[in-house]
């Protein structure tokens, strides 16, 4: 099967900053291979001007807006099982509502999976900016083939979440995302995986990622660390992820808890991320 239609898939909530959202509905407009379809799930409440930039843009693309309202926030992988219960597409885009997707993003994914009847999810690399899209500090590299995928999933996310395309029978059948605040995607990502879902990554950065120098701060929490230990318990649990796998992620969770932000800044520069020299 040949495909060409696509829809992109974004959840917005009232802590989102307009100009933030403007800058991610553009880049998917501006696509050069155009969605004919962008569902927009509006978890809970927003603001007056949010709403009145959602209005501009749904009665300026007569047709193309998709928008589900729910009555109250249900975090993000309960709001985009909303949204692809209502697709009419097979192929969906996720997309973050603060990102910025280069313009070729989805039509090279489309063309990727035109190629292979196989594909279930396909990514790609990010790049990560400061400010200003202009200002790509580093880029979060990820595995590219399946066999790669399989082996970095058993302890670190292997896609970045907001460059995802994948079909929507799949995420359906594994039950889409589960109830977790955090971690949500990995965990349907595991799911589509050892239910034979074929995934790749392709070996460029697609998309621009907007980076906040807090982000370390937030990924010291003792609650953000205790949960990511928890789910690779579990698939330590379903055999998934080895002892060792479990016990190496421990550790590092406890590291990044205890250790002060300039150690984790050099782990993240040296380890996990590609650092862009200026210049």
């Amino acid at each position: 099967m040949k495909y060409d239609d696509y829809s992109v898939l974004m959840s917005v909530y009232y802590k989102e900053k307009p100009e933030y959202l403007k800058s991610s509905i553009e880049s998917m407009l501006n696509q050069t291979h155009k969605p004919n379809e962008i569902i927009l799930v509006i978890d809970g409440p927003l603001t007056v001007e949010l709403n009145e930039l959602i209005n501009i843009y749904t009665s300026s693309n007569t047709g193309l807006f998709t928008i589900v309202s729910l009555e109250e926030n249900k975090g993000l992988g309960l709001a985009l099982n909303e949204g692809i219960k209502v697709s009419r597409n097979e192929l969906i885009a996720r997309m973050d509502t603060d990102d910025i997707a280069l313009p070729t993003r989805c039509e090279t994914q489309v063309t990727a999976f035109n190629c292979d009847p196989e594909l279930v999810v396909l990514g790609s690399h990010i790049d990560e900016f400061y400010d200003s899209p202009d200002n790509v500090v580093s880029s979060r590299i990820v595995p590219l083939t399946h066999e790669e995928i399989m082996s970095f999933s058993r302890r670190r996310n292997p896609f970045n979440h907001p460059t995802v395309m994948y079909k929507k029978t799949k995420v359906l059948e594994v039950g889409g995302y589960q109830d977790f605040r955090r971690n949500q995607d990995l965990d349907l990502f595991v799911r589509m995986l050892n239910n034979g879902c074929k995934g790749k990554n392709i070996n460029e950065s697609l998309l621009l990622f907007r980076a906040n120098k807090d982000n370390f701060k937030r990924r010291k929490s003792w609650e953000k660390c205790k949960s990511y230990i928890s789910m690779i318990y579990n698939f330590r649990k379903k055999g998934y992820s080895s002892l060792l796998d479990f016990l190496v992620v421990s550790a590092s969770q406890i590291i990044i808890f205890i250790s002060p932000i300039w150690v984790l800044e050099l782990i993240s520069d040296k380890l996990l991320r590609k650092k862009i020299r200026k210049g």
